[in-house]
């Protein structure tokens, strides 16, 4: 079968755009392939920083006959939904439809389209400059005497060559015959900038790949991390030292260079005074360096990996001593303002932040901390805490904010200024909080654990929410540029975590209070609030496996917003619902609910009262011993609700099973005689609200 090659080269495409540069090339050529009938065994794409490479294989040489029926509107329809219908299935006029009749709707238009199978040469000269033109850069440019003209093309940066070739393995593969703006697909590409500039040819994929690496250029980027990191393990190594590993570095580097070369420089041990973290951060942001350990221990060494992207003649001494320079240039910097830092105590910097605006209508960074820490003392004995620690530990929290440290390294803000608590003498919690306030960032975060940083974490991100909630400022769609989506995550990773109680609906009252500038929070808010961290729950949930439906049954129950409660009830339920008992208990509570809704519709009432006695002591056995049992597991259910035993309530409601499978099987609800037909509706009531003592099953699936 036929493969497909593609290069684009251009002058060069920055390392962050790279992965999701090579995936979308990828998807947009297979889907529009697939689009127009043409499968394919296997597609990968590849980026370096001057190039896209895509691989089709197994496509096939020429496409399959498509014919499809497309149905049109009724006969007789508006004229405008005739001519659309016309349009979109290549129709001159209605003679070229068919008429077919619908015993139900009557007589419809239908097309019927049959397009030939056209040669797959043919159909990727078509769809390639098109989605070279329609690229989904973040960014792009346009260059050259072309850009003046509108519609030119635009790129990452300017596109230089373009590789384009189909055909089987054991022929001469064809040029796809196209171009964009000018640059006319071949079959000639080049190496390396420096080190393999002249031009090879290239025939397929096979060929491509081998010929690349000769040029001096490793094409597939997970490759160029693992040389990376190999080589970098190994020297540090063959010195003593131990590589300290940085996985986004890594990708970033790998995205840099397209012949990796490691090297190892070095720096004045009298910097090793400066925080490690500090001069991770200095070395990482300024130079792409990878920092390194002392052999067995956690100290810093005094020397650093960097990787070049060139063989140098003199093995890389010039490269690493320029690296050396500017390495210690940022490191001076950095132990000045170390320096300068520690000379300040963090109470002394808390003014500065009344000057720092965080939000035009939520007041200063000064406000915002006065707020946390309001709220940090009232959350504390909620969470096991020392009131007065949490409340020192979030009057500190963001003065690292204005430290020239953090200034020039903001990646740094809480670690630093839980150095400079620790070295102003602040207790253990206290410093602990002022790190790990902001955790946990993301899904994978690790969660704080300490009382009081987890009292800090939920003031700070509590008061986050409720502020934006309270100016109407929520995530909308994709875009959420407060992170407040990760802020309720946060919340609920630490609830869960640590197995807290919190009453969301009276959290949100006293945070609300407390943003008197922004109006406070109106109960409408307050309840779209609670609705949006039910949704989060359910992202939460679903990750760890759990139903979103029994998440909405739980939350349909008045008075839901105790987190860490809602999430242990959803798991006895889940459980329930997986056994026997469970899922015949659901089909029968479904089945009653739902005659309830039919009948309370037709008879313009509710049947909520409670069943009277001597009708069901008349009626039938089964009857009797429906509404005996459902007595008994409501009082038991109800009981161990309230004593928090969830799953003692789901076994107390799997005793109605079998009392629940006889009446349906043996009682006729809708009875001839209105009261016992009333009766029995209103037991069906009571069968449903035991249920409810759980969940509403009516928002349950299946």
């Amino acid at each position: 079968m036929p493969d497909l090659l593609l290069e684009l080269r251009s002058e060069e495409i920055p390392a962050r755009m790279q992965r999701r540069a090579a995936e979308d090339l990828r998807k947009l050529v297979t889907d529009a392939l697939v689009e127009r009938g043409f499968l394919y065994e296997g597609a990968k794409a590849f980026a370096t920083p001057r190039r896209l490479a895509l691989h089709v294989a197994g496509l096939p040489p020429r496409g399959e006959a498509v014919r499809e029926e497309r149905r049109g509107p009724r006969v007789g329809a508006p004229e405008a939904a005739v001519q659309g219908f016309l349009k979109s299935a290549g129709l001159a006029s209605l003679d070229e439809a068919t008429t077919v009749t619908d015993p139900k709707k009557g007589e419809f238009y239908l097309a019927v389209i049959e397009r030939p199978g056209r040669e797959t040469l043919d159909v990727l000269a078509e769809i390639l400059p098109q989605i070279i033109r329609g690229f989904p850069w973040p960014k792009s440019m346009r260059w050259g005497a072309a850009s003046a003209q509108a519609g030119s093309l635009r790129w990452v940066r300017p596109l230089q060559s373009i590789v384009a070739t189909f055909g089987p393995e054991t022929e001469t593969p064809e040029v796809v015959p196209f171009s964009a703006d000018g640059i006319a697909a071949g079959t000639t590409s080049y190496g390396h900038r420096f080190l393999a500039p002249e031009a090879f040819e290239v025939r397929r994929f096979d060929d491509y790949a081998p010929s690349l690496e000769r040029a001096k250029v490793v094409l597939d980027a997970d490759r160029r991390k693992d040389i990376i990191l190999h080589d970098a393990r190994d020297l540090a190594f063959a010195r003593g030292l131990d590589l300290v590993e940085d996985e986004g570095l890594l990708e970033e580097v790998a995205g840099l260079v397209e012949w990796p070369v490691v090297l190892m420089g070095s720096f004045d041990a009298s910097f090793l005074d400066i925080p490690a973290e500090a001069i991770r951060a200095t070395i990482r942001a300024n130079q792409k360096c990878f920092v390194l350990r002392q052999g067995g221990s956690e100290a810093l060494a005094p020397a650093f990996i960097l990787v070049s992207n060139l063989v140098a003649s003199d093995g890389g001494a010039a490269i690493t001593a320029g690296n050396e320079r500017v390495v210690r240039a940022r490191l001076s910097d950095a132990k000045f303002f170390w320096e300068t830092d520690k000379a300040v105590r963090l109470e002394d910097r808390l003014p500065k932040l009344d000057t720092i605006v965080f939000h035009e209508k939520l007041g200063t960074q000064g406000e915002r901390v006065a707020r946390i820490a309001a709220l940090a003392r009232e959350i504390a004995p909620l969470v096991g805490a020392d009131p007065d620690l949490a409340e020192r530990a979030a009057r500190l929290a963001k003065a690292d904010l204005v430290t020239e440290m953090v200034g020039e390294f903001p990646e740094l803000q809480g670690l630093m200024g839980r150095t400079y608590a620790k070295l102003q003498g602040e207790p253990d919690s206290v410093c602990a909080a002022i790190e790990e306030h902001y955790k946990p960032l993301g899904p994978t975060d690790r969660v704080p654990t300490d009382p009081v940083s987890v009292a800090v974490a939920l003031a700070d991100k509590l008061d986050t929410l409720v502020g934006f909630w309270a100016i109407d400022e929520k995530p909308t769609g994709s875009k959420d540029p407060y992170a407040l989506r990760r802020a309720a995550l946060g919340i609920i990773r630490l609830v869960v975590s640590g197995s807290c109680r919190l009453r969301l609906s009276e959290i949100f009252r006293r945070a609300g209070a407390l943003h008197a500038k922004a109006g406070g929070l109106g109960e409408g808010a307050g309840a779209d609030l609670l609705a949006f961290f039910a949704d989060r729950l359910k992202v939460y949930l679903r990750d760890q496996g759990a139903r979103h439906d029994l998440i909405d049954a739980v939350f349909a129950l008045p008075g839901q917003d105790d987190l860490l409660m809602i999430v242990r009830r959803v798991e006895a339920l889940g459980a329930f619902l997986d056994s026997d008992d469970g899922r015949n208990l659901l089909a029968g509570a479904k089945r009653a609910a739902n005659i309830l809704r039919i009948e309370e519709k037709k008879d313009g009432r509710a049947y909520d009262s409670e069943p009277d006695a001597a009708l069901i002591a008349m009626g039938e056995p089964e009857e009797k011993a429906l509404a005996e049992a459902l007595a008994k597991a409501r009082a038991e259910a109800s009981a161990a609700v309230a004593a928090e035993d969830f799953e003692g309530a789901m076994r107390a409601l799997s005793t109605l099973r079998a009392a629940v499978d006889a009446f349906f099987d043996k009682v006729t609800v809708n009875a001839e005689d209105p009261a016992l037909r009333a009766n029995r509706l209103a037991l069906l009531n009571a069968l449903r609200a035991a249920t409810r003592e759980v969940a509403d099953f009516s928002k349950i699936e299946g």
